[in-house]
Parts: structure tokens; sequence; C-alpha cells
């Protein structure tokens, strides 16, 4: 698919819907010029109008905006690495807990060693629980 301009794309969707500019703009509630303006890409309209632009043109504000399939596919592999960060993490907590409790049972570990081991451990449970309630 060519990428389009915006104004473009708002001026195939109000074609397609059988609107002239007048019409769209009295929907939207701005001047005919305005939207003239809009579909010569001389200037956008109002970032809180676009979930009501997108549902005048019976489409999604991505499909509106124009969001690609490969942008989608880049946010799966993001969530991927994400994923093998957060195993990492979960496997650096483990590893300092064990080698806590191996050290301590043998007596070759000092409190302050212990305690350091296990605040990077905890740390490192505490980046995951944060990156899995904000969607990181």
């Amino acid at each position: 698919m060519k990428k389009q301009t915006f104004g473009s794309m708002i001026a195939a969707f109000r074609k397609e819907q059988g609107m002239t500019q007048l019409e769209l703009a009295e929907k939207m509630g701005v001047t005919d010029k305005a939207v003239s303006k809009w579909e010569r890409d001389l200037s956008f309209p109002d970032v809180n109008s676009l979930p009501k632009l997108a549902e005048i043109f019976n489409v999604s504000i991505d499909e509106l905006m124009q969001v690609k399939e490969e942008m989608k596919e880049n946010t799966d592999d993001n969530h991927k690495g994400s994923e093998i960060v957060n195993i990492a993490l979960k496997g650096i907590a483990l590893a300092m807990g064990i080698a806590v409790v191996v050290l301590s049972f043998i007596n070759e570990l000092e409190t302050r060693s212990a305690v350091s081991m296990l605040g990077i451990g905890l740390a490192c449970l505490a980046l995951v629980q944060f990156s899995q309630k904000n969607d990181i």
C-alpha cells in the first residue's frame, strides 16, 4: 500500500462516504476552509478531534493515522525482548538467593555480602514486577 499523506487520507475517506467538505466540516464543528486545509496538508485537525473524525469515517484511529502492520510487528519484537529481559532478571534473583543460602550454609558468607546479594535479587524482582504492571 502506498503511504498517503494525512490530508489525502481524509479526502479519500470523505469521498468514500459521499460527503462534501462542507458536510464534513459541519459534523466536525469546523469551517469548510479548515477541512480544505487538512486535505491539502496545510494544517492538521486538533488531536482531540481525531476520535470523532475516525467515528465519522467509520474507521479506527490507527487506520486513520495509517498505523502499519510492520509497526505492530516491531511491537511484538519489543515484547519478546522484554520477556527475555524479565527471564534474565528472574534468573539473577534466583541465583543470588541460592548463592546466599549455599554460602551461608557452609559459613563462607559475611552478613554485609549476604545483604548486598539479596538486595540485588530483590531489585531484579522489583524490575520484573514494574515492567509487567506497566507493559514495558
